[in-house]
């Protein structure tokens, strides 16, 4: 949401509607003292109800965690949004028009609610097209994923028909513009007119934290589609692919009980994980893991040093997803969690894995997690011959620059030692070598700041290798064996 609601209407919306009711939609509420309900809390584990509704103050308070606040505190809180995103679920469901401070940049919020309106229509024809004659193509790709017809239900995956406007004209009918369609990119603009985005495609739904339907991904089915294989929304007032995490509106509940989070590569992957039981799986739409992904991710996660929450990534064994890995790598330290890798037996990916071998394969390959530093290390490692002496100084040195970006300096020792115990030399060794590195990081992090300061170019020289450094004096004595 981009923009700032007027204070007014943050009260006016917050005095429509009945704390009780919103919280009772979560918690089994009862009778308790005069004005109070109470019920488990939702926020902690409890046998015995501790967690008191007030809806003449119209606040919560969990006696037993501490929990407490207003409708709008308790929705961040179950539903992982925004203050803004509470206010305007909030509203939404009051049947109340938000509007904004003067200047603001916010996008009128009558077109976002069209958006979303002919989203939610498209995706309930969608389905209804799956069922159809022309549909087979797409059942039987579905039945070879391992997904029936009750599997395709509970995710809303349906069918785009061949037509060149069947989504169009239904739409339509409904009474929504040819503008409010193209805003939606549920349609384009053609020399023939206006025509569906999706065509012979099989289609997913693709939802945001307050479980409305913000966009759509599409497979291509057919061999005379030549379109790219997968298809998805663009940018729309409602769709930002940069933000947009598929499954999270199953997942979000239990990513905040488990604080876990299991990040796959694709739409048929999280379907795999969810009917496997892994059910706080998601999955980016159509671009790379990024910033905007992992700030919605860490407000469902707790930054809890002594129990801290787990991201576990799974990526394709080919190049693409070597290099996917070693970003989630770079960007380990920004999650409110440990991050960790999962790869499948054999290098199948979720959905595969859990058609040739079944549920308890998937489950197993996610707790067959490796730490994300190991797995770098070991990528590393894997570009040497550690048989020779060349190969395991280089092996050192590689793997020094990846421990060197460990921040947690307990953690950075212990792959110290690991990686001396792998490559056969001794921990002080490997130790100069990291030294070097973090030095080497600082020295590169400064000289931008250097380069307006140099003036005219310095005469070259040459240096003798100063043999007091640890690191080069190491390197000469193997070198000399």
């Amino acid at each position: 949401m981009a923009g700032k609601i007027s204070a007014r209407d943050i009260e006016e919306v917050k005095a429509r509607v009945n704390i009780a009711d919103v919280i009772g939609g979560y918690v089994a509420l009862k009778p308790a003292s005069a004005g109070s309900l109470k019920g488990l809390c939702p926020f902690h584990q409890e046998k015995s109800p501790s967690f008191n509704v007030r809806p003449l103050q119209g606040f919560y308070h969990c006696f037993g965690c501490g929990a407490g606040g207003d409708v709008y505190k308790f929705l961040q809180e179950m539903e992982s949004l925004s203050f803004y995103e509470a206010v305007e679920n909030l509203a939404q469901k009051a049947s109340y028009t938000l509007t904004y401070e003067a200047g603001s940049n916010a996008p009128d919020q009558g077109q976002k609610a069209r958006i979303y309106e002919a989203n939610l229509a498209a995706s309930r024809y969608f389905a209804e097209q799956l069922g159809t004659d022309a549909a087979t193509t797409g059942r039987d790709f579905l039945k070879s994923r391992g997904f029936d017809k009750s599997a395709a239900e509970t995710f809303g995956v349906g069918f785009a028909p061949k037509g060149w406007n069947n989504l169009v004209d239904h739409l339509k009918t409904l009474g929504f513009t040819e503008d409010e369609l193209v805003l939606a990119s549920l349609a384009s603009r053609g020399e023939r007119g206006l025509y569906d985005k999706f065509r012979g495609r099989l289609i997913w739904p693709i939802r945001d934290t307050s479980n409305q339907v913000i966009g759509f991904g599409a497979r291509k089915l057919f061999d005379d589609d030549q379109g790219p294989k997968y298809l998805n929304t663009s940018e729309t007032p409602v769709y930002h692919k940069s933000a947009v995490l598929y499954g999270i509106d199953l997942a979000k509940k239990e990513i905040s009980k488990t604080q876990k989070v299991v990040v796959v590569e694709g739409y048929t992957d999280v379907m795999a994980c969810h009917l496997a039981g892994v059910t706080t799986a998601v999955a980016t739409c159509g671009t790379a893991f990024g910033d905007e992904h992992i700030r919605i991710l860490n407000r469902m996660l707790s930054a809890n040093v002594d129990n801290p929450a787990e991201v576990i990534f799974t990526f394709d064994p080919d190049e693409a997803g070597q290099k996917a890995a070693m970003r989630a790598f770079a960007d380990a330290d920004k999650f409110h969690a440990n991050s960790f890798i999962a790869v499948g037996p054999d290098g199948l990916d979720p959905s595969d894995l859990r058609v040739q071998k079944g549920d308890e394969a998937v489950q197993l390959m996610i707790e067959s997690k490796k730490p994300i530093y190991e797995f770098a290390i070991k990528q590393k490692l894997k570009n040497f011959d550690l048989s020779s002496v060349e190969g395991r100084v280089g092996a050192a040195r590689a793997a020094a620059g990846v421990i060197a970006t460990i921040r947690d300096s307990a953690m950075r020792s212990v792959y110290l030692r690991e990686v001396a115990n792998w490559v056969n030399l001794d921990v002080s060794e490997v130790s100069a070598l990291v030294e070097r590195a973090i030095k080497d990081k600082v020295v590169a992090a400064v000289a931008p700041m250097r380069q307006d300061v140099a003036a005219e170019p310095a005469v070259q020289s040459f240096e003798e290798p100063d043999l007091r450094d640890p690191t080069i004096r190491f390197e000469r004595q193997l070198l000399e064996v």
